[in-house]
């Protein structure tokens, strides 16, 4: 079994011009089969510009069609179609909810019985109440403690161990993977924008996954990403209590320390190491091998191998001076 957030449903390219009320001509009808990111988008997805950081993604974008402002259109490349639009986000979030408001619905399946589970996964241990929906995929040798809810559209591969009172959902939770108890991975974010007077949630399609041998702490939690994915590259250790939001996305061998705070859409790489309860601003990139003090706030970019400390973060050496008496 896959997970992913390609469309159960069909729709065709010509239903959202007319949902959007557009008196533009379309050269071919397609079934669009996505809702996706620049970066990610491939022939049949539909996408959407509205952030000048994400120009080269833009111009480099396989997508079919893109809802963009008029201004930027001339950056697409000639085989995607321009739906012009002057609030181009506002109007993907708009095709999202009217096309596929379920999104926004936390559904209740079927749960496996404890019976069931024992016949199909011979080769897990289970604590007390333990809840398993119908559509699981569990490797062997997992160890799971109380109170544990593996929600639908979720894997989890061989050699896993799941605390007490965690939930998984919209997750794929790669091998020799550590959970500690009470986190939550895979639930929606954080995201809405007022339209018209009215507030709607930014959809989130997106799934977490957590790659090999990563450890997540106690009381985290991790929000399935929007359009793209929330990662957590291999060997990467969170401590307690930290957040991450939807699409960031995380190098290998990273470490986290307590109480940090990661806004969406930011990339970290490799070998980074963030001390306790710092905070990191939305749609950032910070480079490999970066050091972040503790309590500190990053509201730009940081190239590879610096060490930045205090708010707004600056070099350590600066820091320090600043700070001298």
């Amino acid at each position: 079994m896959m997970i992913n957030n390609i469309l159960k449903k069909k729709i065709k390219f010509a239903s959202i011009i007319k949902f959007l009320k557009l008196n533009i001509k379309i050269k071919k009808n397609f079934l669009v089969k996505n809702f996706s990111s620049l970066k990610e988008a491939k022939k049949g997805d539909l996408t959407f510009f509205s952030n000048h950081k994400y120009i080269n993604d833009l111009k480099k974008t396989e997508a079919s069609a893109c809802v963009i402002s008029v201004k930027y259109k001339n950056f697409l490349p000639n085989s995607c179609f321009p739906i012009i639009s002057e609030e181009a986000f506002s109007d993907f979030i708009k095709i999202i909810n009217f096309f596929y408001n379920e999104f926004n619905i936390d559904k209740i399946s079927q749960n496996l019985s404890k019976k069931h589970i024992k016949k199909k996964y011979k080769n897990i241990s289970f604590g007390e109440n333990f809840i398993c929906e119908k559509f699981v995929k569990l490797g062997k040798n997992i160890k799971i403690g109380n109170n544990v809810i593996i929600k639908n559209n979720s894997i989890i591969h061989d050699n896993v161990n799941i605390g007490s009172n965690v939930l998984i959902a919209n997750s794929i939770v790669e091998k020799n993977v550590n959970i500690c108890d009470g986190s939550i991975i895979g639930k929606k974010g954080f995201g809405f924008k007022f339209i018209n007077g009215k507030l709607l949630r930014i959809p989130h399609l997106g799934k977490v996954i957590i790659k090999s041998n990563a450890e997540i702490g106690s009381n985290c939690n991790i929000d399935r990403g929007s359009i793209t994915d929330t990662v957590i590259g291999e060997y990467t250790f969170i401590d307690n209590q930290v957040q991450i939001a939807h699409n960031v996305k995380i190098g290998n061998y990273c470490m986290i320390a307590a109480q940090v705070g990661i806004s969406g859409s930011t990339i970290i790489g490799n070998h980074v190491l963030i001390g306790g309860q710092a905070g990191i601003s939305g749609h950032l990139k910070i480079g490999n091998n970066v050091k972040i003090g503790g309590k500190s706030g990053v509201i730009k970019n940081i190239d590879d191998n610096q060490f930045v400390m205090g708010y707004p973060a600056i070099s350590l050496r600066d820091f320090v001076k600043k700070n001298k008496k």
